[in-house]
């Protein structure tokens, strides 16, 4: 009998995501921190948007993607007295690697199994289906879930137990900080000294300083276009938690440091919902 699936959380992620599910034909239902937004993309998509507790009961895969670990343990206790014996909770949230684990032991005590998946990708990954996900949980569960996450995904990792999924994240975060400082500071060096973008970006990405965000964000950046990909203010929440995983771990914090105290200036001067490309702000003479 096939899967039915529900998605939780949709904004700029969550929507496409749950498109692509009910493309699969797999989505029962959708739900939302604001009711109307549920309801839209519910006749969008023609499934139900019910209450918490309907959901829970009618769905064997619940997919999350929300904004804050407060978020994703208050959905959990609003689903856990609700779900089928065996059902799933799947989390594509950032957040520690902690509250995952307090997320599976609270499933755990109602029958219920979770799985940690945070993506990587951008909403341009969200929108194509080829998300990077990264699961930590039990394998089997995973095999269970899979052709939910599959709807979506170019690529499922299972990474180890419950919190590997999240830990995986942190580390993605930490790069993409710090190739979007380099980029960001190597193309304002480019934009002082006169160098024409058009030549300039396609000679930079056909060698070892070619990387995603220079072929998505280059043009774009030096356009002073900073339209959403990933918001920086998102980005500064993932490095506080980042900032407290290396510091535990008493591994190296210079990037996510300097990303820190950079993120926040832009977001003091009211740039926060702006991609993370708008670091560039920052990187200019003056």
């Amino acid at each position: 009998m096939s899967l039915k699936a529900a998605f939780i959380g949709l904004g700029a992620m969550g929507t496409p995501m749950a498109g692509h599910l009910k493309a699969k034909g797999l989505l029962h239902a959708v739900s939302s921190r604001t009711k109307a937004n549920a309801e839209a993309v519910a006749k969008e998509l023609g499934v139900a948007a019910p209450p918490l507790a309907e959901l829970a009961a009618q769905c064997d895969v619940i997919a999350l993607c929300v904004t804050a670990d407060a978020d994703v343990l208050g959905t959990i206790d609003a689903l856990a007295p609700h779900l089928k014996n065996g059902a799933i909770v799947v989390d594509h949230s950032t957040v520690a690697p902690d509250t995952a684990k307090q997320a599976a032991a609270r499933l755990s005590a109602v029958g219920a199994h979770f799985l940690d998946a945070p993506v990587s990708g951008g909403v341009e990954g969200a929108r194509n289906g080829k998300l990077s996900v990264m699961v930590g949980g039990d394998a089997d569960v995973l095999e269970r879930a899979r052709p939910v996450l599959e709807a979506y995904a170019l690529r499922i990792t299972h990474l180890g137990a419950v919190g590997a999924g999240q830990a995986t994240k942190a580390v993605n975060q930490v790069l993409v900080a710090g190739i979007a400082q380099g980029v960001c500071e190597g193309l304002a060096l480019g934009e002082a000294l006169g160098l024409d973008p058009e030549r300039l970006l396609p000679t930079l990405g056909a060698g070892a300083a070619g990387n995603w965000f220079l072929e998505k964000r280059g043009a774009t950046m030096l356009r002073d276009e900073f339209s959403v990909g990933f918001k920086l203010g998102l980005l500064h929440k993932d490095l506080g938690i980042v900032r407290r995983i290396a510091e535990s771990a008493g591994t190296s914090r210079n990037v996510i440091e300097r990303s820190l105290a950079d993120y926040a200036e832009l977001m003091s001067q009211g740039y926060g919902d702006d991609d993370i490309s708008a670091l560039i702000r920052l990187k200019r003479k003056g």
